[in-house]
């Protein structure tokens, strides 16, 4: 028992030391940012656990011999870690008020996430009292491909709503509707939001600008039919996270292009506001992806199908930095500090460029301590990222109807520079 209470207590401070600097050596990528990803986001039941499990092994002769008492304080200490890690969390609200971004995260009488999710975060997977889901509704069908969408929408019905559109990651080759974003949409829904969550059809089958075109085809068939789900045709928000973050920057940059809408090009592919979660923006600049464990492979073999020295330019079409302009929609770009799968450096980057070229707001938000994925289950952070962008986006809907352009308060604005 003394060797199980020092195997325990080593594990327990090396989950803690992970979390707070995650590998990136090629071998432990992929161990250390699930690690990570669970103790961050789950670190109030890991911290239960972690005690439960130092204190029932030292009632049973945990403590014998030198190895014992050793575990123990290896196990004290990855408890303090994973303490630290919570209040970490804690600091989202400081995080979110500091973006610049015109909401208030606690107005009275408004109603926030439920708090019974982050108890038991499969709750999520169950529509919320008041929300109504139609599922696998198909929004593109060509010969054998049918692509479909889930809708959650207020089960009152009553006068038009905004729409948002979720797009899920998977690094392009996997994902689908059913996992990403249910916290989000859900909570939009009870917000009087009707969102759509989007599938496209994955690599290596597609071959990239497909995926994309799918996701222009369902805003196509959005202003068609968003009336029959009680959405407003002319107000269209996306958001999706990673790879989806990368396509929600595509989407909302390339309105209206036509090499995007191939036989659709006459339809309107604007959308009215992007929230993109820890995406990739580029490319090219510093190489096809600054990420290693063979992603640039990733990208060439699956997805572009074309090698990045022989054809740099494809990579730069599939890049959102390409697509900046002075038109670009509002922007609330979001990213963990600890990511590593896709470097926090990614974002910030993206953020200042687009910031130097759009006319219209960009809101940036560096969640501290957080990794990739982070709002996929709810967690304390997940909750308040959900209700600072529900908040936002309604901003943005509140602006749409008053007939006023996107802003922000101006001693907001001179901040962001």
């Amino acid at each position: 028992m003394p060797y199980v209470m020092l195997a325990a207590g080593t594990l327990f401070l090396l989950l803690a030391a992970n979390a707070r600097a995650p590998r990136r050596h090629p071998a432990l990528l992929v161990p250390s940012f699930f690690a990570g990803w669970l103790t961050i986001e789950m670190a109030p039941h890991l911290l239960v656990a972690e005690v439960a499990a130092l204190g029932l092994l030292a009632a049973y002769g945990g403590l014998a011999g030198w190895a014992g008492p050793l575990g123990l304080a290896l196990g004290a200490l990855g408890v303090a870690g994973t303490v630290a890690t919570i209040v970490a969390a804690r600091r989202t609200v400081v995080t979110l008020r500091d973006s610049g971004a015109p909401l208030d995260l606690d107005p009275e009488g408004a109603p926030r996430y439920p708090r019974s999710h982050l108890v038991v975060p499969p709750l999520c997977l169950i529509p919320r009292r008041g929300v109504k889901v139609h599922r696998n509704i198909v929004f593109r069908e060509e010969g054998r491909l049918r692509l479909k969408l889930d809708v959650y929408r207020p089960a009152e019905d009553g006068q038009l709503r905004p729409g948002l559109m979720q797009i899920h990651g998977g690094a392009w080759v996997i994902g689908d509707k059913r996992e990403q974003g249910l916290p989000l949409l859900n909570h939009m829904a009870v917000q009087g939001w009707v969102g759509f969550n989007v599938n496209y059809r994955l690599s290596p089958r597609a071959t990239w600008p497909e995926h994309l075109v799918d996701l222009k085809h369902f805003i196509a068939w959005y202003r068609e039919h968003a009336e029959e789900y009680g959405a407003d045709p002319d107000f269209l928000c996306v958001t999706g996270g990673s790879a989806g973050g990368h396509l929600t920057a595509m989407v909302a940059l390339s309105a209206n292009r036509p090499e995007f809408q191939p036989g659709f090009e006459d339809a309107d592919t604007s959308v009215q506001g992007a929230v993109p979660f820890y995406g990739v923006y580029d490319f090219v600049e510093p190489g096809p992806w600054p990420i290693p464990m063979g992603a640039t492979r990733l990208v060439e073999r699956m997805v572009v199908k074309k090698p990045f020295r022989k054809d740099p330019e494809a990579f730069a079409k599939a890049s959102p930095v390409t697509y900046l302009n002075k038109d670009a929609p509002p922007f609330f770009v979001i990213h963990g500090s600890q990511d590593s799968l896709i470097p926090v450096a990614e974002a910030r980057r993206f953020v200042e460029r687009l910031r130097e070229t759009s006319d219209a707001p960009v809101i940036y938000a560096e969640m501290k301590g957080s990794q990739h994925a982070f709002d996929v289950f709810p967690s304390y952070r997940t909750a308040r990222v959900v209700e600072a962008v529900e908040r936002y986006l309604t901003g943005l809907h509140r602006q749409y109807r008053q007939g006023k352009q996107p802003s922000v308060p101006d001693e907001i604005a001179e901040s962001l520079g």
